[in-house]
């Protein structure tokens, strides 16, 4: 066992490891009170085949302490799981029963954990740095998946890792669930393109089924949590913080738009309670926000050169005296030794997690949130990327362009 697995990891690995098996490619898939895991393993199937050999890990997942329906539709699943796999014996497919896990841990991140542990393992195994992907048990991919993966991690060496374009499906109809769905991936895409127009380097989507990272890069950084939810916010910040991440945009995932109650947050959550509130506009964060926000990046030379900044906005300024931000700047002042470093550090610490407490901070503190298509549009004027009046749909696929510029 290597060295990161002793240290972090949860529990020893469970996968045979193929002789002499070069692996370059290891797709991971939590599961979890699934329907229809078999439509993702289909879609995979249908992707083009990659130079590098790969592995796709499903790993089952449930607390020691499960409802009796949830337990059945697991072990349900288990049942799809080994079927499809006697049926297609040539794909790469590994099961994994994790049915039993710690109440307090059980979950998501911890489900995804368990298998990008393995995969860890497996390429210690084959002494290669490959690519632990993560995907969702309710996704599809686009034929092209693996292959642009492994190119785009081919023609950028250095990146530690990427997110991988999102889309979700929307047919046209403006019935609640593709009204919640559009205006909520409008929101994600509305608050990554806000933040990268107010100067902030982390500007990058943080969605568990699209990301990928090589394998030192995730031992490096002490793998995956174990949070119930959120897990991949959290992980891909620390991934961002080693700088050269990237966007891979020439392939796609598409997400199921469904309901979901698994967890507190996200896609099925937030289109959950659209539907049983009977919202029909969701709100997100005001852009005047983000333009109280874009004057801190203006700051960092002032700053390395010592000098003493206050913002003019008396909200911000409580904010940043609430994370004594005036002694934080010192002391990182005081232990770099260029500006370059000094910028790095600066950014460690007014990172992702800090921005996200600041927009809460100001929603609660006289800017309430407002409905998305219209935030959306003020910073679309704001940018000189005018969006004449048109559907939600029409303004989502907007977004879904400038995502990729």
């Amino acid at each position: 066992m290597n060295s990161y697995l002793q240290k972090y990891g949860f529990q020893s690995p469970k996968i045979a490891v193929t002789p002499n098996q070069k692996l370059g490619i290891v797709v991971v898939i939590p599961c979890f009170n699934e329907p229809n895991t078999t439509a993702t393993l289909d879609s995979l199937l249908q992707c083009k085949i990659p130079k590098l050999e790969f592995k796709v890990i499903v790993v089952v997942n449930q607390s020691e302490i499960i409802d009796s329906e949830i337990a059945e539709r697991n072990l349900k699943t288990i049942a799809e799981l080994k079927f499809w796999q006697i049926s297609h014996p040539d794909f790469p497919l590994e099961i994994m029963e994790e049915l039993s896990l710690p109440k307090k841990h059980a979950g998501v991140g911890l489900a995804r954990k368990i298998g990008m542990d393995e995969a860890v393992h497996l390429f210690y195994q084959s002494q290669t740095d490959g690519i632990i992907v993560a995907l969702d048990s309710d996704c599809v991919v686009e034929n092209n998946y693996f292959q642009e993966i492994e190119s785009h991690f081919e023609q950028n060496e250095n990146t530690p890792g990427c997110s991988i374009r999102y889309a979700h499906p929307i047919d046209g109809k403006e019935d609640d669930i593709n009204l919640g769905i559009i205006q909520y991936e409008l929101h994600l895409r509305y608050y990554n393109q806000a933040l990268k127009w107010a100067g902030f380097p982390f500007a990058f989507h943080t969605v568990g089924s699209s990301m990928a990272v090589r394998s030192s890069a995730y031992q490096k950084q002490g793998g995956m949590n174990k949070r119930k939810a959120g897990e991949d916010f959290y992980f891909l910040q620390k991934i961002i913080e080693l700088g050269s991440f990237t966007e891979l945009n020439s392939t796609c995932v598409i997400p199921s738009p469904r309901i979901s109650d698994r967890v507190p947050f996200g896609t099925g959550k937030a289109i959950g309670d659209f539907i049983e509130n009977d919202i029909q506009i969701y709100h997100t964060y005001q852009f005047q926000i983000f333009v109280l926000l874009a004057e801190i990046p203006t700051w960092i030379s002032s700053l390395y050169e010592g000098k003493k900044v206050r913002h003019h906005n008396e909200a911000v300024q409580s904010f940043l005296d609430s994370i004594d931000f005036e002694n934080k700047v010192e002391e990182i002042k005081n232990n770099t030794s260029s500006f370059s470093k000094f910028e790095k550090r600066f950014y460690s610490f007014f990172n992702a997690f800090t921005v996200l407490k600041f927009t809460h901070f100001m929603r609660d503190n006289g800017l309430p949130n407002q409905p998305v298509s219209q935030e959306c549009k003020l910073l679309l004027a704001t940018i000189k990327k005018q969006k004449e009046e048109g559907t939600l749909s029409e303004l989502l696929t907007y977004y879904r362009h400038l995502d990729q510029e």
